[in-house]
């Protein structure tokens, strides 16, 4: 499946050809695991764009990844403003699909984060759904001295997928750091996804993400978010100032 770019305040985004939705963001996916090919794909939101123009490590990343997906409300918007017709990909609605393909396919699918019960929970909840699914994890909460085993883990267990719920950048950055062990790999950062799956937590419901409000419910349930937060009025501000934000007549 062919990708087009399209720039919003000067980080690349991918856009599947004929047209940009889950399922043709999971069949390029799974294309590229079929050809043994690897890649590092990451759910872009605005406190991502925001953050790669202070930290030109991180806007590395975003570059250098070969699949940059249009998670948030705002990155949604600031696309359709130049005319580019998307829908949002959240990176969990993502990860579950890909998760049901896995078990389908025969994929080794390797789960990284979260606190050791929540990863333990998500694993048991995700093989009870799916008895067939061959599948392996580790919570995000290890020291260097940890860090060494888990990644001589994850090297024997050679999946093909890999989801890695450590925070965004720390996961975005630790994933370049990483997927050189399992080139052939797709590895993807998913966030909070663990908590929910363990039951820790509830995603928000469908009213909420249907009017792109699913930031502001998160906010509800994690007041500490409110800094980080804070970008995204200035991300909008930037992109209404951007001449190349606007839809060429």
């Amino acid at each position: 499946m062919p990708l087009t770019t399209d720039s919003i305040l000067g980080v690349q985004l991918h856009i599947p050809l004929p047209e940009a939705n889950l399922q043709s963001y999971a069949a390029w996916i799974e294309a590229r695991i079929d050809d043994g090919q690897g890649a590092q794909v990451i759910t872009c939101n605005p406190e991502m764009i925001m953050l790669a123009h202070q930290n030109p490590h991180f806007a590395q990343v975003l570059k250098a990844a070969e699949l940059v997906i249009p998670d948030g409300a705002g990155v949604v918007w600031a696309l359709r403003r130049q005319g580019v017709t998307v829908q949002r990909v959240p990176g969990i609605e993502l990860a579950e699909t890909l998760i049901q393909v896995a078990a389908e396919r025969g994929w080794r699918l390797a789960l990284v984060g979260g606190k050791p019960e929540v990863n333990a929970a998500a694993i048991q909840s995700w093989q009870a759904q799916f008895p067939q699914l061959c599948l392996w994890g580790s919570h995000g909460y290890f020291s260097p001295e940890q860090e060494a085993q888990v990644l001589q883990a994850l090297r024997s267990f050679q999946p093909q997928l890999v989801l890695v719920g450590l925070g965004s950048p720390r996961q975005e950055l630790w994933i370049q750091a990483q997927r050189r062990l399992l080139p052939e790999a797709i590895w993807i950062g998913i966030g909070g996804s663990f908590d929910i799956w363990a039951g820790k937590k509830e995603r928000a419901p469908r009213w909420w993400r249907d009017h792109q409000l699913e930031w502001l419910y998160r906010l509800y349930q994690e007041p500490w978010r409110w800094r980080r937060m804070l970008a995204l009025p200035r991300f909008a501000w930037r992109v209404l100032r951007d001449p190349s934000s606007r839809k060429t007549p």
